[in-house]
């Protein structure tokens, strides 16, 4: 009882946080649109946790020495210069890094209160700090989309520093009241990226996958990670998405493995856009991920640009256990003649130019490991269409690859309203078969998008994780009816959502018509007795 209790509080609190930062976003950002000032207001909150976590993790360090001051890390500093460096080394193994108290968020909120004209300069400074010498690992260019001198924020450097005065302090005076719960401010930040998403329109499916379909593609990959005699294995050694964008679906991967009681050993990223790159590596850090446990890399999945993965010692070359990425939809690519000799493609065949989507589903099915799971999302054409498609779907079958399609239902993405399915392959199957699930309308209607409660989330995990046959939901084929039917994977063939007209019982109906023809007659006969007494003609 009393967690539930608990439970209902933190969800309010919860509630309370995300309505005023969005609130402080929607009034603040002005002439700015808001995939614009999402960059300046998530920096920022990610600065704040930064500060928080770093002043929490120094009172516990130095106990009763810790000061009671605006700023206490630089009076502590000032008085103790000869123990910094060694304080500075305990942060930095217990924190992974370190941060230089005059760039600490209270100093950073004290000049914005007091409308400091060296806000901006600190700011920036502060940003450069963070980048290039708070971490072990490189994070250089985590601010570089983030430019203090933009004419959005301001037409000079007065007012460019007025607008981070408002900003800051706002921010501030609507997060001080709340819990110093980092879990929370964690759900905050993926709360503001999702609704910066749904104002973001088309340009949305760039950095966002919206949670509930998260969860059913983290639930899916672990679940194969689970011995059902002994329970959940302690650890996936590693997961990848290579579309990552802010990083959301990896982030949830970590937290279902971490609720069935494992862990993930670390986590890998891959992400061509710059700001949503660096978006993603802010979420983890923001969410807990020390910089050594995850190595997120800005580069063209597409073009397999990452050194990591290109590794020529077959020993040495990284496999995933677990595989997760919702790329984007259809993408027109430009594949050169010696495409067809990459190691990914090479058995299958290069996707055609007008749709990259086979290119990323054998990309990442090329990193998988062998008693790995991958879930990716793809638009319905690739069940179906024809050409280069068909033999790479063809290939994948016949070597036993897919194990099962799932249908979603359309409208649950800001970026489309096209209904979607996941794919979930597999290197080495137990079963000979293949699983459909047609979840088409396993949803709820929202006011802009389609919404999947949790029971419709279990319904479609339970179904996978026991493969179940249910009518008009699920359904284990063959692979002999797959080949009968030219390898298309169309949901609809296999599991049909058509309701049966009911049988018609022509001789009752035959006797009913009969019964209705004498009324009518009946009814005429007194009609035109009505009409006779009335000198009218009958009719």
């Amino acid at each position: 009882m009393v967690n539930n209790e608990t439970n209902r509080l933190n969800a309010q609190e919860k509630q309370k946080l995300f309505a005023a930062l969005w609130n402080v976003a929607d009034t603040l950002r002005g002439a700015m649109t808001a995939d614009n000032f999402r960059d300046y207001m998530l920096s920022l909150l990610f600065m704040r946790y930064l500060s928080e976590n770093y002043e929490k993790e120094a009172r516990k360090i130095l106990g009763s020495d810790f000061p009671d001051t605006k700023n206490p890390l630089k009076t502590w500093c000032d008085e103790n210069a000869a123990d910094v460096a060694d304080f500075q080394a305990e942060m930095q193994r217990s924190l992974h890094y370190i941060i230089d108290p005059k760039y600490l968020w209270n100093n950073i909120y004290e000049l914005a209160r007091t409308q400091s004209q060296d806000l901006l300069d600190t700011l920036q400074d502060a940003f450069k700090y963070i980048e290039n010498e708070s971490f072990e690992s490189s994070l250089q260019g985590l601010f570089s989309e983030i430019n203090l001198a933009s004419e959005k924020l301001g037409k000079d450097y007065t007012s460019r520093n007025a607008m981070l005065c408002k900003v800051i302090s706002t921010l501030e005076e609507n997060l001080v009241t709340f819990s110093k719960d980092y879990d929370i401010l964690g759900d905050a930040y993926e709360y503001l990226i999702g609704q910066f998403a749904a104002n973001a329109g088309q340009k949305a499916g760039e950095f966002y996958t919206p949670q509930q379909i998260s969860s059913i593609l983290s639930r899916i990959v672990i679940l194969d990670s689970q011995d059902p005699a002994t329970g959940p294995k302690k650890s996936l050694n590693s997961v990848l998405d290579f579309a990552c964008g802010s990083g959301s679906l990896l982030l949830n991967v970590k937290k279902q493995m971490e609720e069935s009681g494992g862990k993930i050993g670390r986590i890998y990223g891959q992400e061509k856009n710059i700001t949503t790159y660096n978006l993603a590596r802010m979420n983890m850090l923001l969410h807990g991920v020390k910089d050594s446990e995850f190595q997120i890399f800005h580069g063209d999945t597409l073009t397999n640009d990452w050194p990591l993965l290109k590794e020529e010692d077959p020993s040495k070359q990284l496999r995933f256990d677990a595989v997760v990425a919702n790329p984007p939809f259809s993408l027109r690519w430009d594949p050169k003649e010696e495409t067809s000799q990459d190691p990914r493609f090479a058995n299958y065949g290069v996707a055609p130019k007008s749709a990259a989507d086979f290119a990323f589903l054998l990309h990442g099915f090329h990193y998988l490991s062998d008693s790995g799971t991958m879930a990716i999302i793809l638009p319905h054409g690739v069940l179906f269409r024809g050409g280069a498609e068909e033999r790479i779907r063809t290939k994948l079958l016949k070597d036993s690859n897919i194990d099962c399609i799932i249908g979603l239902p359309s409208n649950l993405f800001f970026s489309t309203g096209i209904p979607v399915c996941i794919i979930v392959l597999k290197k080495c199957r137990q079963n000979d078969d293949v699983l459909f699930i047609n979840a088409a309308e396993l949803f709820e209607k929202g006011k802009k998008q389609n919404v999947l409660t949790p029971e419709h989330i279990n319904t479609i995990v339970e179904t996978y994780q026991h493969r179940t046959e249910t009518p008009r939901l699920s359904r284990k084929v063959s692979f002999k009816e797959i080949e009968e039917n030219g390898y298309n994977l169309n949901i609809t063939r296999y599991v049909s959502l058509a309701q049966q007209e009911p049988p018609v019982d022509l001789e009752a109906v035959h006797t009913q018509l009969i019964e209705i023809n004498s009324k009518l007659v009946e009814a005429k006969v007194k009609h035109n007795a009505f009409l006779k007494e009335l000198g009218l003609d009958e009719i």
